[in-house]
């Protein structure tokens, strides 16, 4: 009998890892595979996993100018080419969008922090708190179905296989604590105290690690009905 066809987890920076994502694969007995853009290691394929995931960063489709983002958009659209279940988070929503048809534009505002939104679908996309950090935004691709929102545009859609989220249910505080110490002269120049943000949902960190297996749950029991009917 073979082994089972294991994920691949694009990993943009040493400070975004899988985090809860990994957490959840090795709860669940999932074979995974985390390939680095930012190093020289060959690129990985993607046809025959059992689905592709894309984490966050601090670049975005915007920067296609740089060859990691280059590199992510082609893993991802020969993932979306292939019919392999794509699960975008954050930047790697915004990537899926892009590869999708949708827009990625600069944020009027960033969202930072601890954020509850709306939802259409709670089975799937709890309505939080999530973890937020961009300073991009993605429109709904064409043709995709769209799960929720908060007042700044759209937070999580679907489009076949494929799910994209604009929040982050990978991350933990301690992940994204990171993020606000690179990022405290830009975020103290918009009035903004990453720190304290984060610190005031420390509580909510156990539903929030919930909810993400819930969404990563909802997410590979789809993609394993598809590929049992053969699509």
């Amino acid at each position: 009998m073979s082994a089972p066809a294991s994920a691949l987890i694009l990993e943009h920076e040493p400070d975004t890892p899988p985090g809860l994502l990994a957490d959840w694969a090795k709860a669940r007995g999932i074979p995974f595979e985390v390939h680095r853009t930012y190093t020289d290691d060959p690129e990985p394929t993607v046809a025959d996993r059992s689905f592709v995931s894309c984490l966050g960063s601090a670049n975005s489709p915007l920067d296609r100018h740089l060859p990691a983002v280059e590199q992510t958009l082609g893993l991802i659209g020969a993932a979306v080419a292939a019919d392999v279940p794509v699960l975008g988070l954050c930047y790697g929503g915004q990537v899926l969008a892009d590869v999708l048809g949708g827009e990625v534009q600069h944020a009027p505002e960033p969202e930072i922090g601890w954020y509850q939104i709306e939802t259409d679908d709670p089975e799937l996309i709890a309505a939080g708190p999530w973890l937020e950090w961009h300073y991009e935004r993605f429109t709904l691709p064409p043709g995709a179905r769209e799960l929720a929102r908060t007042p700044a545009g759209v937070q999580a859609f679907s489009h076949g296989l494929h799910l994209g989220t604009q929040f982050h249910p990978e991350s933990t505080i301690e992940i994204v604590s990171k993020w606000a110490a690179m990022d405290t002269e830009s975020l103290t120049r918009l009035g903004i105290d990453a720190v304290a943000r984060l610190e005031a949902g420390r509580g909510e960190a156990p539903l929030a690690k919930a909810n993400a297996f819930k969404l990563f749950d909802g997410f590979w029991q789809r993609a394993r009905r598809a590929e049992r009917s053969g699509k």
